[in-house]
């Protein structure tokens, strides 16, 4: 590549390092605001070249950075941050965004850059509707638990098991309120149930969509019918993160890639031994922990397996367990697939 270049992504401004092979010259500067309008008229000086190239970190806002370098006809790179700040070696002084896109560039004309896989369009939406759906989920959990955490303050009779899922259940929640709870505790139950109200229409439209979208996933519909427990939101998920040719040479990586590995100790050597290292996509990591639970069920094919190790340890290792079984199977059968999995069924 005769310009080869490095970007270093900020919220208010892009530096950029870039270097002209055929001529020797080095360009430095910044791209400010740090926005689509902007960097779009920044990359019009390379109209019309099909020789330029650019890495970025896939740290936030790498999106529509790479997006922009397609459009102009630039190729993009993205590098993994981890394994590019340890290219660099140990620190001999201050680090800034200059000595950082000066390091990205000689990585990427060096041919030593630690790339990722930069998803299509398509898969990108998924990923994003999959974490608002997972936020969503988790800020009803909250908003349930606040319920049950107020009845139990100020004295009331415990709530029972599927309480809030039923209109008698909510019924009878606002009654035990007015007779136990004091005027702020009431308002604190009513707010709470207007907050799961919202949570649950938006959760709904947003599942929907999640359904529609693993119809039309060629991945999603595989594994959703190859794998037990694994439904069409799980595959979406398992799909959106694993999916492409050649994205992982084992399925002990995808497990990795996960944070569904044990460490072994933390990088200081304080840490306990047999904790999760719990880095990766949340998304991912809550849906194949939810699919590992269905062996729970005496009909599951791996539920003797479940069994052992819950008998052995508990209920969560055994469904941990059989997470990774997930993530290994999908991994092998999305490896099959190739970049056909990313397709429309």
């Amino acid at each position: 590549m005769p310009i080869v270049g490095g970007l270093d992504i900020h919220r208010k401004q892009i530096t950029f390092d870039y270097l002209d092979t055929e001529t020797g010259q080095v360009q430095r500067g910044q791209v400010s605001p740090a926005d689509r309008e902007h960097l779009r008229a920044w990359l019009a000086r390379f109209a019309g070249r099909k020789d330029v190239a650019f890495a970025a970190e896939g740290c936030t806002g790498w999106r529509y950075v790479a997006e922009e370098l397609a459009a102009a006809g630039v190729a993009a790179h993205l590098a993994e941050p981890a394994d590019t700040a340890f290219a660099r070696g140990r620190k001999r002084h201050a680090k800034t965004d200059k000595t950082d896109c000066r390091h990205l560039r000689m990585l990427l004309a060096e041919g030593r850059l630690p790339e990722c896989w930069i998803p299509p369009g398509n898969i990108l939406e998924c990923r994003a509707l999959l974490e608002t759906y997972h936020d969503l989920r988790r800020e009803h959990t909250a908003w349930a638990q606040r319920i049950h955490a107020v009845l139990f303050h100020q004295g009331a009779p415990a709530l029972g098991e599927g309480t809030l899922r039923s209109e008698q259940g909510l019924a009878e929640l606002r009654a035990a309120a007015a007779a136990h709870l004091s005027p702020a505790g009431q308002l604190q139950i009513a707010t709470a149930l207007d907050m799961t109200d919202a949570l649950d229409a938006r959760l709904h439209e947003l599942r929907h969509q999640l359904l529609d979208a693993a119809r039309h996933l060629t991945g999603a519909k595989v594994l959703a019918a190859r794998l037990y427990g694994v439904g069409p939101v799980t595959a979406l998920a398992l799909t959106c993160w694993l999916g492409g040719a050649g994205r992982f040479s084992s399925s002990r990586k995808a497990v990795r890639f996960a944070g569904l590995d044990v460490t072994v100790h933390s990088s200081d050597r304080k840490g306990p031994p047999g904790r999760l290292s719990r880095q990766g996509p949340p998304v991912l990591r809550w849906a194949v922990y939810e699919a590992g639970k269905t062996h729970a069920r005496s009909s599951a094919p791996d539920h003797g397996y479940y069994a052992q190790v819950k008998e052995r340890q508990n209920g969560k290792r055994a469904a941990l367990s059989e997470a990774r079984k997930i993530l290994r199977q999908a991994c092998h059968i999305l490896a099959e697939l190739g970049d056909d999995a990313l397709s429309a069924a």
